[in-house]
């Protein structure tokens, strides 16, 4: 017997019983895309590898140990995608969209990182993607934490707490890594391995290490915020201003620096503590420098990423259950003969009831398995096609002490709608 296959390693199925979880989140999602008035795009999911190490950064542990990389059979380097911000800057750049315009855009589906599988964290893993360019001020950083905010609230999620962070502008940051490098030399031999190449490359990535043996250190080190220039402390300060009079409680957090190369001025993460380790659920900022780095047109752009299955993590551990709607009608032929008779009739039904869940019995079977399979879908109630009367239907309740009711069949819709 052959060997049966399984999934890959980090990359899982949603069966049927978990699928009503996501359509219901997804469709929270789209609605409140739809009440902020931000437009879909759809991306690939394969790009060209240059892609991603000239956004995201060569120096980085997505692009050094995570993407999924390959050569195609023309040769080309080509790579499935690890994020979505890339993509979608590369996209409005092709298709002109971008260029001295406000654009508002969301995209969801599937990204792939090679990282050790764990619970919210798997090798192929959903993110929803809100992305706002050519807006320079603060007041579309503090939107999208606003919107980011109210999706906890609808979600009824209420142990997430915001970090906030400014990394300033390139000048500013370029004179705050001179400080930071001659103060890790120093340190040198503190540093891990993953430290050390990062020194010369990209120091500030130093201060996202995971390393705990690390924390001391870092914790000690030249805080960027002494480097900023006025313009930036002055957006910064704004988006505080606004975050405050919207009722939105956050925490500074000078050593939040974000993973990704290519972020500017302002950074954010929304964590939790009931996840263990892994605890952000939502993050980004601003990248003003992503559009030209890319080879468009320069434009101010910011955004934010959302972790579905550790979305959904989140809901399980706080008990916000999403549940499939159950089947309101389960459609039974009587006999073989009356089967056409059933299937013309239930597509009548959904033409019609549209807001009804309607299951049609295939497969035949005796009455008494029939029965059990009409009983075990869950649905309301039965109705029987054919028979003795064929141009008539009984409807059988199966969750309500009713009597069985006999119908014509072509007043059933309208008996359906009064009961529903």
């Amino acid at each position: 017997m052959a060997k049966s296959l399984k999934s890959i390693r980090g990359m899982h199925d949603v069966l049927p019983e978990d699928s009503p979880r996501w359509q219901a989140l997804e469709a929270k999602i789209r609605q409140l895309m739809m009440a902020y008035a931000y437009s879909e795009i759809r991306t690939p999911i394969v790009e060209s590898t240059d892609l991603f190490c000239r956004s995201i950064g060569e120096v980085t542990d997505i692009v050094e140990k995570e993407m999924y990389t390959f050569d195609d059979r023309n040769g080309d380097r080509l790579t499935l995608r690890p994020e979505g911000t890339a993509s979608c800057v590369r996209s409005g750049i092709q298709h002109g969209i971008l260029h001295n315009q406000i654009r508002r855009l969301w995209y969801m589906g599937p990204m792939f990182r090679h990282e050790r599988p764990q619970k919210g964290r798997y090798r192929q893993f959903h993110q929803l993607g809100v992305e706002a360019f050519g807006i320079a001020d603060a007041d579309v950083d503090a939107e999208l934490i606003m919107m980011s905010s109210r999706l906890w609230r609808e979600l009824g999620l209420k142990d997430l707490r915001l970090e906030l962070n400014t990394l300033g502008s390139a000048e500013s940051r370029a004179k705050y890594k001179e400080v930071l490098v001659e103060y890790l030399e120093t340190h040198r031999d503190q540093l891990d391995e993953d430290s050390l190449r990062r020194i010369d490359k990209n120091p500030l990535r130093v201060l996202d290490s995971k390393n705990p043996d690390m924390d001391e250190l870092i914790m000690n080190a030249p805080n960027l915020h002494d480097y900023l220039d006025e313009e930036s402390k002055e957006h910064f300060d704004r988006l505080k201003t606004y975050l405050d009079a919207a009722g939105i409680t956050y925490t500074i957090n000078p050593r939040l620096v974000r993973g990704l190369d290519y972020y500017c001025k302002t950074v954010f993460e929304w964590v939790t503590d009931s996840l263990g380790a892994q605890g952000t659920v939502c993050a980004g900022g601003r990248y003003d420098g992503l559009v030209e780095q890319l080879g468009g047109k320069a434009s101010p752009a910011a955004g934010f990423a959302i972790g579905m299955e550790r979305l959904l993590s989140l809901l399980e551990e706080t008990d916000v259950a999403f549940q499939e709607k159950p089947i309101d009608i389960y459609l039974l032929p009587r006999a073989i003969t009356d089967i056409e008779r059933g299937l013309k009739l239930a597509e009548t039904l959904r033409d019609a009831l549209p807001e009804f869940k309607i299951q049609m019995h295939c497969g035949g079977g005796s009455n008494k398995s029939q029965m059990k399979k009409a009983d075990k879908s869950g649905a309301d109630m039965i109705l029987f096609v054919g028979g003795d009367e064929p141009e008539r239907v009984a409807i059988k309740y199966l969750r309500e002490d009713k009597e069985q009711q006999i119908v014509d069949q072509d007043a059933v819709i309208n008996f359906l709608q009064k009961t529903n």
